[in-house]
């Protein structure tokens, strides 16, 4: 297994803007959470990446990309700083993405091995906060990377008519 290549900030080229948008694609369409559910076309999450961008732009957000051996985006994961003053010396970590071609070689964990080091880099910041949808497990794979559930919502998402999950929300300190 060749381990992906991380970057923090990498500059923002038509290549890069379609290899994430591609990524949250084929990641939404496996039944990934990130958002949306399937079927759901590129068009449709374009607007939420411009989103992206903007926060990045804003200097709100920090972008990280994993690259896999064929130079393709393989993985993503956004680090958005609080704008509440109170609130300001933790981070959230959003849109959590490893390509399904990707999946069960642990660049999951590498992911947020990697977040976590850009986070600490960062300066001033205690702990990561992340939210991900029940129903998937998705809480025992942030649990074996370190995070703590602190938080839980019945009901909070509606994938669908009769389809309600749970919003988990999970803490990694850093100190």
């Amino acid at each position: 297994m060749v381990p992906l290549t991380f970057t923090l900030d990498p500059a923002i080229t038509p290549a890069l803007r379609e290899g994430i948008l591609d990524l949250w694609t084929d990641v939404s369409n496996a039944g990934g959470s990130v958002g949306f559910v399937p079927p759901v076309t590129s068009d449709e999450i374009r607007p939420e990446l411009v989103r992206h961008f903007v926060a990045m732009a804003e200097g709100r957000t920090r972008l990280l990309v994993g690259h896999d051996e064929a130079g393709r985006v393989a993985a993503t994961a956004f680090l958005a700083r609080n704008t509440h003053r109170l609130m300001t010396h933790w981070l959230w970590l959003y849109t959590v993405m490893v390509h399904p071609r990707h999946q069960g070689r642990g660049y999951g964990r590498d992911l947020m091995a990697a977040a976590e080091e850009a986070a600490r880099g960062l300066g001033g910041i205690e702990a990561i906060r992340l939210t991900c949808r029940g129903g998937h497990g998705l809480e025992r794979f942030y649990a074996s990377c370190g995070y703590k559930e602190v938080g839980r919502v019945p009901d909070a998402i509606r994938v669908g008519p009769g389809d309600d999950r749970d919003e988990i929300v999970m803490l990694l300190p850093l100190r």
